[in-house]
């Protein structure tokens, strides 16, 4: 048999060999994590299709999207997931490269005398050298596989990190604007307890009413007044929390504010699947977990692979022309191989440390999936509770604050008649007071349960839409 035919007959046995043995490398990239089969907490809206693509839109608030859109732009999170999205497009360049031949071409040119007594002479070569491994076990596959994983994983992180930074910001947003009605209130009742001492000061100075009585009443209008500074710094703090976050100036958030609307707690609703398990598929960071575990299986048998012989091919076509003296020489070169079999015999167990180490990998991603798991199921079933919370003791509030408020009427109205004590209209005032913060500070638990349903959802994360 001729040297090439064997050499052909060689590759091709060797190839079978190696094909047959690469698919038992790779532990599952599928894994396991158990979840429960329904909701144990109850759907808001009944599990309503919505969709939460355009949730934030939904809302009739243009200054929370304006918000959201600037806070995004300037996110460093956001810009560190979109790098690693690139980087993880590079990567996946150079892992699929590694398994196309490489093609080099190299051209030169030379004057002079190469021996004594050979005349000047002018050298010109070309030539173009090709290289490949033949992936007998799948190595550079395994490689190329992680990093279309790596990079799908990538791109799910980014859309997380933009959802994180919505809902952040949407956060602050409502509990600056629950801030401000909290401070209209305690100006209002400010404004009331300096009125009531005012004329208890006139009337205790006329001998109508104790001196206790007025400086019970300065003392509620001092109290009232130091409630209000108090409102005030929690409601700046919250605006420059949203500075940090949109990168726009305080002078514009403070300009923007009073002309935007506050509706109601995020009412519009979206598909909450009544199954666990395909509420997970709609959670960027779940299937990013995911995408790890395909890494990290890729990587187990990347580094087995090592273990096993390379097989590599060489070739090469040239051309050389030398003139001396007006007469030319070519030569005219090509070469097949050589085809060179490595076998790993000895490395110190340098090898099986590596395998060690990416199964060890391997088993951490396993379980950071199964966590993450655990973890989304968690935070959709608390949001579902918080809301089922805040909207089962929103009725019984509102009644609260309208009975306290008519209270507090009728006893202002028993105070300018002389029938009811300072004390009992004090007691009333902070009955009142007390019932409608409560009031403002539920629709702002609302809120914020529903952003966190929002962000437990995966904030309209499709796992279908996402491409290399």
């Amino acid at each position: 048999m001729p040297p090439f035919s064997q050499q052909l007959s060689l590759l091709t046995l060797v190839l079978a060999l190696g094909l047959t043995g690469c698919a038992n490398l790779m532990p599952p990239t599928q894994v396991d994590a158990l979840v429960a089969p329904q909701w144990q907490a109850p759907l808001p809206h009944q599990g309503m299709v919505g969709s939460l693509n355009q949730w934030w839109k939904n809302q009739g608030d243009p200054l929370l999207v304006e918000l959201i859109d600037a806070a995004q732009a300037v996110s460093p999170t956001v810009a560190q997931a979109l790098a690693r999205v690139a980087s993880a497009r590079a990567s996946r360049a150079s892992a699929n490269a590694a398994l196309l031949p490489s093609l080099d071409a190299s051209a030169s040119v030379s004057r002079g005398v190469s021996q004594p007594n050979v005349p000047l002479a002018t050298t010109q070569s070309i030539g173009l050298q090709a290289a490949w491994e033949l992936d007998l076990v799948g190595a550079n596959r395994a490689v190329s596989h992680a990093a279309d994983a790596q990079l799908l994983g990538s791109q799910a992180q980014w859309h997380d990190a933009r959802v994180s930074v919505a809902a952040e910001v949407a956060n602050t947003y409502f509990s600056l604007r629950t801030c401000q009605q909290l401070l209209v209130v305690a100006q209002q009742d400010a404004a009331s307890r300096q009125e009531t001492a005012r004329l208890s000061d006139i009337s205790a100075r006329a001998g109508f009413a104790a001196r206790a009585s007025a400086a019970l009443a300065r003392a509620s209008a001092a109290e009232s007044s130091s409630r209000v500074t108090q409102q005030a710094a929690a409601c700046d703090l919250d605006t420059k929390a949203l500075v940090a976050l949109t990168g726009m100036t305080e002078p514009v958030i403070t300009k923007k504010l009073p002309l935007a609307l506050m509706g109601k707690a995020l009412a519009a609703p979206f598909l909450i699947a009544s199954v666990p398990a395909q509420t997970l598929t709609q959670r960027p960071d779940v299937f990013a977990a995911e995408r790890d575990v395909v890494v990290a299986s890729a990587q187990v048998g990347a580094a087995k692979a090592q273990r096993y012989p390379r097989l590599t091919l060489n070739g090469a076509i040239g051309a050389l022309r030398s003139t001396s003296q007006g007469s030319t020489t070519s030569l005219d070169t090509w070469s097949f191989g050589p085809l060179a079999l490595t076998v790993p015999l000895f490395d110190g167990g340098q090898r099986a440390a590596n395998v060690t180490a990416a199964e060890a990998n391997y088993t951490q991603a396993v379980a950071v999936y199964r966590a993450k798991v655990r973890q989304a199921v968690r935070e959709v079933e608390e949001a579902l509770v918080n809301l089922q919370s805040t909207d089962a003791r929103r009725l019984n509030a509102d009644v609260a604050t309208t009975g306290y408020a008519e209270s507090l009427q009728a006893t202002q109205a028993r105070y300018g008649q002389g029938l009811a004590s300072l004390v009992e209209l004090e007691d009333a005032r902070r009955t009142a007071l007390a019932a409608q913060s409560a009031q403002l500070s539920l629709a702002l638990d609302r809120n914020r349960a529903w952003v966190a349903l929002y962000r437990a959802l995966g904030g309209g994360f499709d796992a279908n839409l996402v491409t290399l």
